[in-house]
């Protein structure tokens, strides 16, 4: 760890690259990364960007505190789930509803624990009852987070992009955030591998 803070130290100091980033790992690593970079005075991770959605908050836990704490800007990748939160899917393992649930392997290991069915039907429930699409709620619960700087928008159609775009005005009730939050069953740590 040494030897890669203190490269990333260089390629800052030599113009190279402004800021340095992590990206999906364990809290206990990201702050020993921090204490690391304060001791020697080297550059500091700024941001943070891991693994957080409706369907996977274990970064609740000790990751998003430890940000929040070290103000470091967090920015989740997958916030829409790999597509399980934008409506299209039934369940996680609902392989028919689009080109890439049928081709993306990846999405078992992160999803299809208990309560995930229930967190994309309640999403898809509010969406409906707000005449906006899933994703929309998805995005606009992550934006509520105070933590959360800005997700990372995995657009590959125009309208993934719009919904992501609308999501920034939307703001969610209380009963709201309660419905969506109720059903989530912790889940075994994925997506940092």
């Amino acid at each position: 760890m040494d030897e890669t803070l203190s490269a990333l130290d260089l390629l800052v100091r030599q113009g190279k690259v402004r800021y340095i980033g992590a990206s999906s790992g364990a809290a206990w690593k990201f702050a020993q990364a921090l204490s690391l970079s304060e001791r020697h005075g080297w550059a500091r991770f700024v941001s943070m960007q891991n693994h957080y959605n409706l369907l996977y908050r274990e970064e609740e836990r000790e990751m998003i505190p430890l940000c929040q704490a070290e103000g470091i800007a967090v920015i989740p990748w997958s916030p829409v789930a790999r597509g399980l939160l934008a409506g299209t899917r039934k369940a996680p393992d609902d392989k028919s509803a689009t080109v890439r649930a049928g081709s993306d392997p990846f999405v078992e290991k992160l999803y299809g624990q208990p309560g995930d069915a229930e967190v994309m039907r309640v999403c898809q429930e509010v969406a409906a009852q707000r005449g906006v699409q899933p994703a929309q709620i998805a995005i606009a619960w992550l934006l509520s987070k105070p933590a959360v700087t800005a997700p990372i928008i995995g657009a590959t159609k125009i309208d993934h992009l719009d919904a992501a775009i609308q999501a920034v005005d939307l703001k969610l009730s209380e009963e709201e955030m309660q419905r969506l939050e109720s059903p989530y069953q912790p889940h075994a740590v994925r997506g940092i591998d």
